[in-house]
């Protein structure tokens, strides 16, 4: 069969986008699944919930070490025939979770999806700001990033239901068995994409010596890191503070996930008329949470609104950060893109790894507290630099660029 052809217009321009925005379903599904299920993995595997949420520190390490050099290793590849390769590979490591009986075992199994990780989000971004129709790239980024929120909403949740009726190896098997399916969908409509301004190792000095860049990274580690210190263990949280059954804690999930839409329409409308309302607010409502969940998880009212607002205010921050980095470094989008998806996924192990510590120390009541802290570090900074300079970032060295038509590949 030919490869596809790019078209910029009418309704076949939007299959391109549709398919990438499923893979990234599947691949923040994946991701952020072990979270839902961690009680029942390390029942499985006759290990304690904190030593097995290592699974996740694991997981996001080799995603922090390996992002940047495998995403100048392959600068070079076409990018239809690159997405194609992690997707099978991505597949296969999921299906073989089937016969997983050790903690080893597994963290092999998720070491290999963490390396098709590694590459899929540095060139995703730039890969669907290039595929979008003409003139629709903003539209075409949100709908990509859509597919990460719904996996938040409906992924998470129905994965950990469907690992509780019928076993976690299953639920990743399933993953796995999506993920197939969506190899064959983006064969049939993703066209050849030649890499361009994908930036190579010389780009690394240029663009680590704006002063955005090292902000927004350092925030995102920061940030990410309170995030994930409680994040990755919600369930046995919610479980010993709260009390909630399984089934409320999948609610739970469901609430926070469903956060996401909203975060993502009020993000859309106010991250590009306000950046400082868009990367302040969203952080200072975390910490907020972050503090306030202790108290609010014995009450399911309470705590459903509290969790939604938490939902919303991340997924506005990811937002929010994720548009100051394409304007920062417009250059060499996916190395810029692959050290973001490196320490956002520091943030990721180190928080889970923090976690570990704390909840064996100090009893998982003692998480948000922690958390707390750390999201508010990231505020003071921004408070600090928004004193000096009227932003709570850094000029990006681009805003004076003449502006390219919204529909423009980069």
């Amino acid at each position: 069969m030919r490869t596809p052809q790019l078209t910029k217009f009418g309704p076949r321009a939007w299959l391109p986008i549709i398919g990438l925005a499923f893979a990234a379903f599947v691949f923040n599904t994946s991701e952020f699944l072990p979270v839902g299920l961690l009680p029942d993995i390390a029942r499985s595997l006759d290990e304690s919930v904190p030593f097995t949420g290592l699974i996740i520190t694991g997981y996001a390490f080799v995603v922090a070490v390996m992002s940047l050099p495998l995403t100048i290793l392959t600068a070079r590849l076409e990018r239809r025939k690159l997405l194609l390769v992690l997707l099978a590979v991505f597949a296969l490591c999921h299906v073989v979770v089937l016969w997983v009986e050790s903690f080893e075992t597994l963290l092999a199994a998720r070491i290999g999806v963490a390396l098709t990780h590694s590459i899929f989000w540095s060139i995703m971004t730039p890969l669907a700001a290039r595929v979008a129709p003409y003139g629709r790239r903003a539209l075409g980024l949100a709908i990509v990033m859509g597919g990460t929120i719904v996996a938040t909403v409906l992924g998470v949740p129905i994965g950990t239901h469907l690992g509780h009726l019928v076993g976690w190896q299953t639920a990743f098997a399933v993953i796995g068995l999506a993920a197939a399916g969506i190899l064959v969908l983006i064969y049939f409509t993703l066209p050849a994409i030649e890499s361009t301004r994908a930036g190579s190792l010389a780009s690394l000095p240029v663009i680590l010596r704006r002063p955005a860049l090292l902000e927004l990274y350092a925030l995102t580690m920061i940030t990410v890191l309170g995030q994930f210190t409680i994040y990755s263990y919600i369930s046995p949280f919610l479980a010993s503070v709260g009390g909630l059954s399984e089934e409320s804690i999948v609610d739970m999930l469901f609430v926070f996930g469903l956060a996401g839409i909203a975060g993502a329409v009020i993000g859309s409308r106010v991250v590009d008329r306000s950046r400082s309302f868009g990367m302040l607010v969203p952080i200072a409502v975390m910490a907020l949470c972050h503090l306030a969940v202790g108290a609010a998880a014995g009450s399911i009212p309470v705590l459903s609104a509290l969790v939604f607002v938490w939902g919303a205010a991340m997924t506005i921050m990811c937002l929010a950060f994720q548009t100051q980095l394409l304007s920062a470094a417009p250059d060499a989008a996916d190395v810029a893109t692959s050290l973001y998806s490196g320490i956002f996924n520091i943030g990721i192990g180190g928080g889970a790894f923090i976690g570990s510590r704390v909840s064996e120390s100090l009893g998982f009541g003692a998480l948000h507290y922690v958390s707390s802290a750390l999201v508010l570090t990231s505020l003071a900074i921004m408070i600090v630099v928004w004193i000096k300079t009227g932003s709570p970032l850094f000029k990006t060295g681009f805003e004076e660029a003449p502006r390219r038509e919204s529909g423009d590949p980069l």
